[in-house]
């Protein structure tokens, strides 16, 4: 039997790959895998990075990836860590909902960000046109919820999504090849919570 490389097996005590949130993000990861075709020329933005749980996993089938965030602290922590990315990276403090970000990328993933954006549909125009032609958007968040999954609501503008109405947001912005896919389910006390993944090409 021949020895698998294991990308992810972790030499960061500042993880905890048991959390929630790390499997969340495992989950969508290994999603956009499976339904994109990633290589090692492409430069990809995470945007709303975070401490970049997502782009760590994407990072091993990628060149770059660009962690876009409008939260220093977070962009702090992903810094501290991304000596342990398989790919280069580059972080950039940027608020996307009332910026403009002048780069073009060959794909753009994202984890759990769109519902903290009022405007939608200026969301995924300003994605589309920061892709190269072909490029890809792998954007996942939570499916239509009761409003109970964050416990303080603030600076949330969408309890999740209608797949439906997303799909028809993105077709309208000029992506095609949509898709969606649940990507992993969320278990808090009081209920499951699920977690799509949107595909689309330029």
């Amino acid at each position: 039997m021949e020895n698998k490389v294991d990308h992810f097996a972790h030499k960061s005590k500042s993880w905890d790959m048991n959390s929630r949130r790390v499997q969340n993000a495992k989950g969508i990861a290994g999603l956009i895998v499976k339904n994109i075709k990633l290589d090692k020329s492409m430069e990809v933005m995470d945007f709303g990075a975070g401490t970049g749980l997502l782009s760590y996993f994407i990072a091993p089938f990628v060149k770059k990836i660009v962690a876009v965030d409008n939260s220093p602290s977070m962009l702090v922590e992903f810094e501290n860590k991304c000596d342990e990315f398989s790919c280069e990276t580059e972080a950039i403090e940027k608020d996307l909902s009332s910026e403009i970000l002048e780069r073009e990328f060959d794909g753009i993933i994202s984890s759990m960000t769109i519902h903290h954006l009022e405007d939608t549909a200026a969301l995924l125009s300003k994605l589309y046109d920061m892709l190269n032609d072909g490029g890809f958007v792998a954007i996942a968040d939570l499916d239509s919820e009761d409003g109970t999954f964050h416990s303080d609501d603030t600076g949330v503008h969408h309890y999740g999504f209608d797949r439906t109405f997303l799909e028809n947001v993105a077709k309208e912005v000029g992506f095609k090849e949509i898709k969606f896919e649940t990507a992993s389910i969320i278990k808090k006390p009081h209920r499951d919570f699920s977690v799509f993944l949107m595909t689309a090409m330029k």
